[in-house]
């Protein structure tokens, strides 16, 4: 009988100890939407294009994807991010942001083109747990 006891109580806490390894762990996106001038649209484009997108990947940005949208007379760029904590997010960006070639790369083109961006919005999306499930998968 003790061992019958023994062994339910074993296989209880394998249980238990196997649901703790199967937590979910949830992204964090970050939606960015950027008012662009409409002088500078193509100059903002080639700019993120061809050095915003590729200096962003050295520290950690994982671009979903990027869109534009015209809304009445304003154009926008809209991006999605997705980061692996809130920690992550805010490394990356501290670090993208004191990243010598991309405040030379602003410099240049700014002083080149004028300014490229009149506002941005910023917003963090944290994921519902009824979100499809391709977002919410065990760690």
């Amino acid at each position: 009988m003790k061992k019958i006891i023994i062994l339910l109580l074993l296989i209880s806490y394998s249980k238990v100890t196997s649901q703790k390894t199967t937590e979910v762990k949830t992204p964090i996106h970050q939606l960015r939407i950027y008012e662009l001038t409409k002088q500078n649209t193509e100059h903002f484009h080639i700019r993120f294009r061809d050095h915003a997108a590729r200096i962003m990947k050295n520290y950690g940005f994982n671009i979903v994807a990027l869109w534009e949208s015209e809304l009445d007379d304003t154009i926008e760029f809209v991006y999605l991010l997705e980061w692996e904590s809130q920690e992550a997010l805010k490394a990356g960006w501290d670090q993208f942001m004191k990243d010598l070639e991309w405040k030379n790369i602003k410099k240049v083109t700014s002083a080149e083109h004028g300014s490229f961006v009149e506002n941005i919005t910023d917003r963090i999306l944290l994921l519902r747990d009824y979100s499809p499930s391709k977002y919410l998968s065990p760690e």
